[in-house]
């Protein structure tokens, strides 16, 4: 019975953390056609509690369509704007702010019941409560992201778009991990270069992520719209490439940098997709494993082409945003194949495994 009670309650929090990792998903791709749709600097305001309403009438419209007319983005962008027009994009960012807070309260309220049940053991309390802080300063992220540009830009910065979105991606895969640890059993053991191959790619495809924020930031992807070529060569000018100073802003701020840059990540990947895909094969037995690296290196192909394609077409909304769908697709499949890879035991996560009957006082104690 005990042991019936306590895989029960490792399926109740794993259910949870992946429902909350969908929910995550589910704003990440809000967030890229917030983007796309030059929505996101709608809300000129940050109002975490009574910001879930939105204008509840003509006058509220009005006086919300006002503030944005007072930003440099509705100066020399979309001046002249009718008000319907400003709705639909203050509707999308509006449905991105919202999905945060259900992302809040979707996490913490069954966390808190989770704890005051005794379900949750001592070892795994400190990394739910990280997650739940990074989350906190996510919101706060976003926010410091739409303050960059109500003064002087008329886009957000780069820097902080990219770091916006590189912090959802690290919640989301942390859950994930988290989720695939609990009541699982250790894989069997493999090869240490199996493992660090696949902890290599779930970094590289983090790394990726990052440097297409860059290049969304910039707009990069609206210029040198050739491939293989870039800038009438495979490799550009270095004279090109680095004429920014200090050197390093080269990587963050010239154009064609950024997307050179993003482009030969993608090759890397692809090589260490295949590479890996084809070690594991020879490797190793386990058929969980090999089926990991195989649809991981799928998704890499796919979203090679994608991004070829969004590149050539100039940017087409559609392709854009399956292109980051995809990203986030590549992003899963990296992070459950780099977890079901560990080898190491996995600590007794919920009481009764450790000895402790759910619901007893001493389960209950441990809760606080």
């Amino acid at each position: 019975m005990t042991e019936s009670l306590t895989n029960m309650h490792a399926g109740a929090i794993r259910l949870w953390l992946y429902a909350v990792a969908a929910l995550v998903l589910a704003m990440v791709l809000v967030g890229g056609a917030t983007r796309l749709t030059e929505s996101g600097l709608s809300i000129t305001e940050w109002k975490p509690v009574m910001g879930v309403l939105p204008p509840l009438s003509e006058t509220a419209w009005q006086a919300t369509f006002e503030k944005y007319q007072a930003i440099p983005q509705y100066r020399e962008m979309n001046s002249g704007m009718s008000l319907e027009a400003f709705k639909t994009i203050y509707w999308w960012e509006w449905t991105h702010r919202l999905l945060g807070r259900v992302i809040g309260a979707a996490y913490l309220l069954p966390f808190l019941f989770f704890l005051a049940r005794g379900w949750v053991a001592p070892a795994l309390r400190p990394l739910l409560w990280f997650i739940f802080g990074l989350g906190a300063l996510q919101g706060a992220v976003g926010w410091w992201m739409v303050a960059s540009s109500l003064a002087e830009r008329v886009e957000v910065s780069q820097y902080r778009l990219a770091t916006h979105l590189l912090l959802a991606c690290l919640i989301y895969v942390a859950l994930i991990f988290t989720a695939r640890r609990i009541g699982e059993r250790a894989a069997a053991p493999l090869p240490g270069r199996i493992r660090a191959g696949a902890f290599a790619l779930l970094v590289l495809v983090l790394a990726q992520i990052y440097l297409g924020a860059l290049v969304a930031g910039l707009r990069a992807g609206y210029a040198y719209n050739t491939w293989p070529l870039i800038d009438g060569a495979l490799v550009p000018d270095s004279a090109r490439l680095f004429f920014e100073t200090p050197l390093w802003r080269n990587f963050f701020e010239n154009i064609l940098t950024v997307q050179f840059d993003h482009r030969l990540l993608a090759y890397v990947i692809f090589v260490g997709a295949l590479l890996h895909a084809i070690d594991v094969a020879r490797s190793v037995k386990e058929s969980a494993a090999r089926a990991g690296a195989f649809v991981l290196f799928a998704a890499v192909i796919l979203q090679v082409a994608l991004g070829i394609a969004t590149l050539v077409f100039v940017v087409p909304v559609p392709l854009a945003l399956a292109h980051q769908a995809m990203a986030m697709l590549v992003l899963t499949a990296a992070t459950v194949h780099a977890a079901g890879l560990r080898q190491r035991a996995i600590l007794p996560l919920i009481p009764a495994q450790a000895g402790i009957q759910p619901g007893s006082p001493l389960s209950r104690g441990r809760a606080g």
